[in-house]
C-alpha cells in the first residue's frame, strides 16, 4: 500500500475517533443491537429507518452512525435465534441449527459467547478485506469510462434474478417498476414532466426515504401487528453462564472462523446474494469441511461459529462492489447509496481517488463497530434478550410513531406522508402476493444513474460505445445473471413439466399481476406523448417488464408446475405467527393500517408532534390494550424525544397544519 494510502488510513482513524463522531457510531451501534433483537426489523429496515437522521450530520459522522448500525444487527440477532428459535434477520437463520439446541442443553451462554466472538472477528475480517481492496481499486477504477460504468449499473442491476428468490420474472417486473419510479419528475435531457400528475411535490422526483420505509418497514409491522404476541413472553432468559467456554471455541476453531470470515466477506462482495444465503454457505461448508459432524444440527458449537463469522463478514464485503462502482453489494447497501446522494457524495473514481478519507473512515467504522457491539453483546446479553420480550402493543405505536417523522425528512412535505402510506400498502401487498420487494428498491436507486450514463455515453461516442470490450463483458455477464436462476429453475422442476400446459386456473394472488400489467400498458399510453429523449428509457423498462409479467402469469394460469412464477422466498413470505384465517388476517391487518392513516389525518389536523403523542396515547391504549398511564408516559417521552431531536437540535421546520402551526408558539412558554 502505497504511503499516502497509509497516512490517510490512519488519518480517517482520528476523524473517526473524535467524540462528536464517536458518538454517533457508538449511538448508531446501540440502535442496530436493538433492531437485531427484533425480528422483522433487520439491516434493510434499520437502515431505511436512521437515514433520515443523518440529513444534518457530516459525511464522517453519519456514515459511522449508519455503518455502526448496520455492522451490529447480525451480532445480536443471535438473541432471539439461540433462545427463541427464532432470527432477528435472515442471516440468522442457519444459527438456529445448533444455538436453539444448545440452549435447550442449557448453554446459551456458550452459544452467545461464540456466536460474539465469532461475530467480531469476521466484521473485522470484512474490514480488512475491504481495506485492502481499496489500494487495489484505485488504478483500475481511473480506467473506467461511463460506457463501462453504465454497464456494471446493469449487470447489477441484473441481480434481481438473485434478489427475487423463486419468482425472477416478477423480480425483473419489480425491478422495472422501481426504475420507473426512479424517472417520476423533471427529465434532466429535456425538462418534461414525466408522471408528476401536475403534483409540485414530484417535480423533484420520490424520495428515497419514505420510499424504503414504506416497501419495508410497514409491511414488517404490520404483519407483527397480526400476530399480537409478544417474541417471547414467558421465556427464562439468563445469557451469561457459559460466555468464557464460548469464546474458548472460537478460538480452539480459528482456522474455520478464518475460512468462514473471507468466504463470506468474497461472497458479500457479489451483489445481490445477501445474507439469507451467506450463512447457509458458510454453515454447509463447515459440515463439508470439518471432521466429526454427527452432531451438526444437535447442538454442535461449530455450527454456530460458521454462520456468525460469515454473516459479519460479509458487510465489509458488500461495501466493495458499493463504494468502487455504486454497485449495491445488498439491499441495505442500495440504502447505503442513498446516503452518499445526501451528502453530495458518488461512489467510483471520486470515492477513491478525492475523498479516500472518507471510504477509510467507512473501513474503520466498520472495525469499532464491531469491537463495541461484541463487547456490548458480551456485557449486556440479558438485557438485550428482554427486548424481545416488550409487549406488542407497546413496541409497534412507538417505532411507528419514529417511522411517521422519519419518513417526514425525505423532502420535509406532506408528500413524504403520503407516500409512506402508499409504498407501505405496495410493500404489504407485494409480500402477501409473494412478491419480492429488493428489486424494486434496487432498480429506483440505480434508475438515475443508469440513464444518465446511458444519455452521456451516446452523447459522447454515438452507439459504438456498445464495442467497448468491458461493456461486452458486463453485458455478457448480465445476461447470465438473468438466465442462470431461470435456468436451474428448469432444470430443478423438470423442462417437460414445466413446460405441460393445463386447463387454465386462477388464484386471488394472481390480480397482483393483473394490476401490475395495466400499470405498465398505462405508463406506456402516458409516455407516448413526450419527447423521444424523454420516453426513449422509460418506454424500454416499461416494455421489459410487461413482457416479464405477461410471461409469469401465464405460466401462473397455464401450467401446473411453474419454475418462474412461485411465490418468493422466505426472505419475503409473510411473517410466521399464530395460525389465522384469511379473513381474520385481512381483518386485523385492515384495522392496524386505519390506525396509521388516522397518524396521516392527526398531523395534517393539528400538526406532527401533537399527533405524535396523540396517535401513540390512543394507539398503545386502545389498540395495543395498555394501561392509560403507562400510555400516556410512554407517549410523553416518545415525544418529548422527537420535540428535542427534530425542533430544538436539528431545527425541522414542521409543515402547516389545518388549525395552524400552533406548537411552535408554545414553545415560548417552554424553557
Amino acid at each position: 500500500m502505497e504511503a499516502s494510502a497509509i497516512d490517510l488510513a490512519f488519518s480517517a482513524l482520528g476523524i473517526m475517533l473524535d467524540p462528536t463522531r464517536l458518538m454517533a457510531l457508538s449511538a448508531g451501534v446501540l440502535v442496530g443491537l436493538m433492531i437485531g433483537v427484533i425480528p422483522g426489523l433487520g439491516g434493510v429496515v434499520g437502515m431505511a429507518l436512521l437515514l433520515p437522521f443523518t440529513y444534518d450530520m457530516d459525511p464522517y459522522a453519519a456514515f459511522g452512525f449508519l455503518i455502526g448500525m448496520g455492522s451490529v444487527t447480525t451480532t445480536s440477532d443471535t438473541v432471539p435465534a439461540v433462545l427463541f428459535g427464532v432470527p432477528g434477520t435472515v442471516g440468522a437463520a442457519a444459527t438456529i441449527m445448533d444455538g436453539y439446541p444448545l440452549a435447550r442443553q442449557g448453554q446459551a451462554g456458550r452459544a452467545f459467547g461464540a456466536a460474539y466472538t465469532a461475530s467480531l472477528l469476521g466484521g473485522l475480517g470484512g474490514a480488512f478485506l475491504l481495506a485492502i481492496s481499496i489500494p487495489i481499486l484505485r488504478p483500475i477504477i481511473l480506467y473506467l469510462q461511463s460506457p463501462d460504468l453504465l454497464a456494471i449499473c446493469v449487470f447489477a442491476l441484473s441481480t434481481v434474478a438473485t434478489l427475487s428468490g423463486n419468482a425472477p420474472l416478477k423480480g425483473m417486473t419489480a425491478a422495472g417498476l422501481g426504475l420507473l419510479v426512479a424517472m417520476i419528475g423533471s427529465d434532466p435531457q429535456s425538462g418534461t414532466l414525466r408522471w408528476t400528475f401536475d403534483k409540485l411535490y414530484l417535480w423533484d422526483g420520490v424520495p428515497l426515504v419514505p420510499l424504503t420505509l414504506g416497501l419495508f418497514a410497514i409491511p414488517e409491522l404490520i404483519d407483527m401487528a397480526v400476530a399480537r404476541r409478544s417474541i417471547a413472553a414467558d421465556a427464562a432468559i439468563d445469557t451469561r453462564r457459559g460466555q468464557l467456554d464460548g469464546v474458548r471455541d472460537v478460538f480452539n476453531n480459528w482456522w474455520l472462523v478464518l475460512r468462514c470470515s473471507w468466504l463470506g466477506a468474497a461472497l458479500g462482495a457479489i451483489p445481490g446474494l445477501g445474507s439469507a444465503v451467506i450463512d447457509w454457505i458458510a454453515y454447509g461448508h463447515a459440515m463439508k469441511t470439518e471432521k466429526n459432524t454427527e452432531n451438526f444440527g444437535k447442538g454442535d458449537i461449530r455450527g454456530v461459529i460458521a454462520p456468525e463469522s460469515a454473516a459479519n463478514a460479509k458487510e465489509g464485503g458488500s461495501l466493495v462492489p458499493t463504494l468502487a462502482f455504486g454497485v449495491p453489494g445488498s439491499a441495505s447497501m442500495a440504502i447505503l447509496l442513498g446516503a452518499f446522494t445526501i451528502h453530495g457524495l458518488v461512489p467510483g473514481p471520486r470515492l477513491l481517488t478525492e475523498h479516500l478519507d472518507i471510504t477509510y473512515s467507512i473501513v474503520w467504522s466498520i472495525a469499532l463497530a464491531n469491537v463495541l457491539g461484541a463487547g456490548l453483546c458480551l456485557a449486556f446479553s440479558n438485557q438485550l434478550a428482554r427486548v424481545a420480550s416488550v409487549r406488542i402493543g407497546t413496541l409497534l405505536p412507538l417505532v411507528l410513531g419514529i417511522i411517521f417523522i422519519g419518513a417526514f425528512q425525505g423532502s420535509r412535505q406532506w408528500g413524504d406522508l403520503y407516500v409512506l402510506m402508499g409504498f407501505g400498502a405496495l410493500g404489504w401487498v407485494m409480500k402477501r402476493a409473494g412478491w419480492p420487494r429488493a428489486p424494486m428498491i434496487l432498480g429506483f436507486v440505480l434508475g438515475g444513474i443508469i440513464e444518465r450514463y446511458l444519455f452521456i455515453s451516446i452523447g459522447r461516442y454515438d452507439w459504438n460505445w456498445l464495442t467497448q470490450p468491458l461493456v461486452i463483458l458486463f453485458f455478457a455477464l448480465a445476461i447470465l445473471s438473468l438466465a442462470g436462476p431461470i435456468v436451474r429453475r428448469f432444470k430443478a422442476t423438470g423442462v417437460r413439466a414445466a413446460l405441460t400446459f393445463g386447463p387454465p386456473r386462477f388464484a386471488p394472488a394472481m390480480l397482483m399481476s393483473i394490476i401490475v400489467a395495466g400499470v405498465l400498458l398505462a405508463a406506456i399510453a402516458v409516455s407516448a406523448e413526450w419527447p423521444f429523449d424523454a420516453r426513449i428509457v422509460p418506454q424500454v423498462v416499461a416494455y421489459t417488464a410487461l413482457i416479464c409479467i405477461v410471461a409469469s402469469l401465464g405460466f401462473e394460469i397455464f401450467t401446473a408446475r411453474s419454475p418462474l412464477a412461485q411465490p418468493a422466498d422466505q426472505r419475503d413470505t409473510p411473517t410466521s405467527g399464530p395460525a389465522l384465517e384469511p379473513r381474520e388476517r385481512a381483518r386485523r391487518s385492515g384495522v392496524f393500517f386505519l390506525w396509521c392513516c388516522g397518524y396521516l389525518l392527526l398531523a395534517v389536523g393539528i400538526g406532527m408532534l401533537p399527533a405524535l403523542f396523540a396517535f401513540v396515547l390512543l394507539c398503545m391504549r386502545f389498540w395495543g390494550r395498555e394501561s392509560t398511564a403507562r400510555s400516556t408516559l410512554l407517549a410523553v417521552c416518545i415525544t418529548a424525544f422527537a420535540w428535542v431531536l427534530f425542533d430544538r437540535f436539528l431545527a425541522v421546520p414542521w409543515p402547516q397544519s389545518l388549525i395552524g402551526n400552533w406548537f411552535p408558539a408554545l414553545q415560548a412558554y417552554l424553557p
